[in-house]
């Protein structure tokens, strides 16, 4: 049996015929580093991306000996417009990443890898990008009627908490709700939501999503180990991202909640230009600093045309629970002062407290925990304005929003 080393990788791949059948892809220096683990492969093969259309045929060529390989279990293959340096010379490591082979790893239609432009806006939006291009339309994705992000201008701010708690108030109005934990360097999602596995393939080309308390997810986490570190740049993420989005059998959903890296990189970039996003929805806590950061992701979102749903103040307050006294921690009311600056809704107050905490760490968030609880009760009430927003700004735009029935 072949040993599954990266020699082993580089020798199948030099089979395989360069952008214009001369030489191949090993000699003309266009693969990156690769990355093995657990029988999963991870490779980038640098083109232009201008061509990347017409070039899939090489990256499926590609992903096909590698796949033949004995041992190997899964491949992840993608076009890049980042020159790596290739095989022969130093290359920067990439951090490992599994999809199906001839599957989900493949790279998607329509430019896969391809760098946007640095805040280049949606077609006639305020952030057009210069020189007059005009990007993409973006694309919806099957049977996902709103797809709304959820980010923050800085981490530590609890915006994976707030994401779950916020997906299952809004299951919890009678709406089919999926998560997609977009943050790549550090997916959260499977722990909060106490899911563990691997996503199954469908027909060859689509996983299906797992499944946590009735909401379909899908996350980085489910296809690396936890403590595996992702040394990705950035075409890489846009890749994965793209693929974690359009190439998972997602179903018939009402809302499809992405938990976004916090920053304003590639992620919020890719899934704004490539996304029909419904709205963004801001997490921050109630210090300067953090609000700083905020607005500068509120600002970063309406550069590219994405409606601000609203602005959650998170560990709005701490109450002690043996005397009752409430302290303002991180201050109190910045969120709210500052969404009235900005004229965006002020979605609501999420205390700090210890159950939000402990049962989210454990995969229990207290929306379905505890769902009678006060704390329950503020994430759906925050998730009632969320899809009120929602609809108004489907409204303003002049979509027809789907009904919701209320059950009493």
């Amino acid at each position: 049996m072949m040993a599954l080393t990266k020699d082993a990788v580089l020798g199948e791949l030099s089979r395989v015929k360069g952008p214009d059948r001369t030489g191949d892809i090993v000699s003309l220096g266009l693969v990156s580093e690769v990355v093995i683990q657990s029988g999963r492969i991870y490779f980038a093969i640098s083109v232009d991306p201008a061509r990347a259309q017409e070039l899939e045929p090489m990256r499926a060529a590609a992903e096909k000996v590698v796949a033949e390989i004995p041992g190997v279990e899964k491949v992840m293959v993608t076009l890049t417009s980042e020159k790596h340096g290739g095989a022969s010379g130093p290359a920067p490591a990439a951090g490992p990443a599994a999809g199906p082979a001839g599957g989900p790893g493949a790279a998607p239609r329509g430019g896969p890898g391809a760098v946007p432009p640095p805040m280049a806006g949606r077609a006639g939006g305020p952030g057009g990008a210069p020189g007059g291009h005009q990007p993409r339309p973006a694309q919806g994705v099957p049977g996902v009627k709103n797809i709304i992000a959820v980010a923050s201008g800085k981490g530590g701010v609890g915006k994976s908490t707030t994401t779950v708690n916020l997906a299952l108030g809004l299951q919890a109005i009678g709406l089919k709700v999926g998560v997609l934990d977009a943050d790549i360097y550090g997916p959260s999602q499977p722990r909060l939501l106490g899911v563990s596995g691997r996503p199954e393939p469908v027909n060859g080309k689509t996983l299906k999503p797992l499944e946590g308390y009735g909401i379909k997810v899908m996350s980085m986490g489910f296809l690396v180990e936890e403590d595996t570190p992702m040394i990705w740049r950035g075409p890489m993420v846009i890749s994965a991202l793209t693929q974690m989005l359009r190439e998972v059998l997602w179903g018939e959903l009402d809302v499809l909640v992405v938990d976004m890296p916090p920053g304003t990189g590639d992620a919020q970039l890719t899934m704004a230009q490539q996304v029909p996003l419904a709205g963004a929805v801001i997490v921050s806590t109630p210090q300067d600093l953090a609000l700083i950061d905020a607005r500068k992701g509120i600002n970063m979102f309406r550069r590219v045309d994405v409606p601000i749903l609203g602005i959650i103040e998170n560990m709005s307050y701490f109450m002690c629970p043996s005397c009752g006294t409430r302290s303002d921690i991180f201050g109190h009311g910045g969120a709210r002062e500052e969404a009235e600056r900005l004229g965006v809704e002020f979605l609501g107050e999420v205390p700090l407290h210890m159950d939000i905490r402990e049962k989210s760490d454990s995969g229990r968030p207290v929306v379905v925990s505890d769902p009678d609880g006060p704390h329950a009760q503020i994430f759906k009430d925050i998730a009632l304005k969320v899809w009120a927003e929602i609809e108004r700004a489907k409204g303003a735009a002049g979509r027809p929003a789907p009904q919701i029935v209320m059950e009493s």
